[in-house]
């Protein structure tokens, strides 16, 4: 069997100069297949040097891409770890908040449920007497039968600092 014919007739590569035909038509056939996915829709280039260059330059984009990739990969990682700690943070305000609204509206509902035998508190007579008022009669102001401390500012019910604002007299 003669391989000066094609490398399609050595189908037994008896010869070294058969075989190493057969060697350089599947490198001409590799080279050919890595020129196509270039441009798909060109005719693929023939030189090698070009396929090989163009190869280079592509695994090379590909690897800078690739690297980009990650980068932002891990910053969206980061990212996602800061969102699940702010949202972890936002949950929590949201149950104490939740707590705190329960506990009010348990206040408003005892304020309303107050029994009627305790009168609304009257209004703060005038100090000055008005011209109805006889000048002989005493201001008289009502006690009540309930704390005041109930309608204070709780900065002012406070005492845990009175020992440092007003020291004891001796």
């Amino acid at each position: 069997m003669s391989c000066s014919v094609r490398s399609e007739s050595c189908s037994r590569p008896a010869s070294k100069a058969c075989r190493e035909k057969m060697r350089r038509a599947k490198l001409n056939d590799r080279f050919m297949e890595l020129s196509s996915l270039f441009d798909p829709g060109k005719p693929p280039m023939t030189d090698k040097a070009a396929i090989l260059s163009g190869a280079a330059s592509l695994v090379s984009q590909l690897h800078d891409e690739a690297r980009k990739l990650n980068d932002s990969n891990e910053s969206l990682q980061e990212k996602i770890k800061e969102l699940k700690a702010e949202k972890n943070v936002l949950r929590d305000e949201k149950q104490k908040l939740k707590a705190e609204m329960e506990s009010l509206e348990q206040r408003v509902k005892l304020l309303n449920a107050r029994p009627s035998y305790l009168p609304h508190p009257p209004l703060a007579p005038s100090l000055f007497p008005t011209q109805s008022q006889a000048a002989g009669h005493k201001l008289m102001v009502p006690i009540m039968g309930f704390p005041m401390w109930q309608f204070m500012a709780p900065t002012d019910v406070d005492t845990s600092q009175d020992a440092d604002k007003c020291p004891p007299v001796a």
